[in-house]
């Protein structure tokens, strides 16, 4: 039994928001989906909601509480603004001060205020993790393949490379092959992060026909964990393929997996591995 009455799912792009809405329709959980137009997938019109404008801050939280929503979980993709650009409704106009000192700090930081705002506004923000468990990674190997001794010294390496640039607030990603590291991803996300790997020289790097090199996620370490936990999917496991990568490793309940059973087969028909390693194995605290 969740410990609220009716969940807000405030929905940014990609399939994350979707999934999450499909679990809460299929439990027969009391939800209601606010989408941030025009970023939200389509698809979340047949659900309970209503859509606006990134800027419209207060119209949001107005027909969260017109639901009856006491939690609320933020998810999906919303690219980075500058708040004075967007159109802002009175809600908005009031989270501006508190948003554009939190800016220049980072992501995180600004995602911290995000939620503090509505946290103020009175509802219980909680993590995606919470609202739906089946989603986070889980420990050791997931599919059909298992990660050799210099793919685990590759994801030893990514993790803490990984870590070391999340303290920045730099990004969640890396990519290590034969212990060089060829990527970090920043602002341009993971697919993108995944593509320039691919296209490095081939002596650095691994092929289709001969896979080397992992994929690395991890949360930041000043990472607020109920929102934007590093995530893969299927387009994770092509852009992977692609590149050549050997597997991808996440930190085990660290990290999402949307639509796990659909992401195992792929990356089992691609010939590469999933792994979910733990901080303890790499020697960390």
């Amino acid at each position: 039994m969740a410990p609220w009455r009716k969940l807000g799912i405030i929905a940014g792009g990609g399939e994350l928001p979707v999934v999450l809405a499909e679990h809460c329709e299929a439990e027969g959980l009391a939800y209601f989906v606010a989408s941030i137009a025009p970023l939200a997938d389509p698809s979340l019109r047949r659900h309970p909601g209503a859509a606006h404008a990134l800027g419209a801050m207060g119209a949001r939280m107005q027909a969260l509480r017109e639901a009856q929503c006491d939690a609320i979980v933020m998810l999906g993709k919303v690219p980075r603004q500058d708040p004075r650009m967007l159109e802002l409704d009175d809600g908005g106009m009031a989270m501006v001060p508190a948003l554009l000192a939190a800016a220049p700090l980072g992501d995180d930081a600004l995602l911290r205020a995000v939620m503090a705002e509505h946290e103020r506004a009175g509802f219980r923000v909680v993590g995606v993790d919470d609202a739906m468990s089946n989603l986070v990674a889980r420990v050791g190997v997931w599919g059909a393949i298992t990660p050799l001794q210099e793919h685990l010294e590759d994801i030893a390496k990514g993790a803490r490379v990984a870590a070391a640039v999340g303290a920045y607030d730099v990004g969640q990603g890396v990519v290590v092959c034969d212990g060089l590291v060829l990527t970090v991803e920043a602002q341009e996300g993971t697919d993108a992060m995944l593509r320039r790997a691919g296209e490095l020289p081939v002596a650095i790097r691994g092929t289709i026909a001969a896979r080397r090199g992992v994929l690395v996620k991890r949360p930041k370490p000043i990472q607020e964990r109920r929102i934007d936990l590093p995530t893969i999917g299927l387009r994770t496991i092509e852009c992977a393929a692609a590149a050549g990568l050997a597997g991808v490793a996440v930190e085990a309940a660290g990290a999402l997996v949307v639509r796990r059973d659909a992401v195992i087969a792929a990356a089992d028909a691609a010939g590469i591995f999933l792994y979910g390693f733990t901080p303890e194995e790499f020697g960390e605290p």
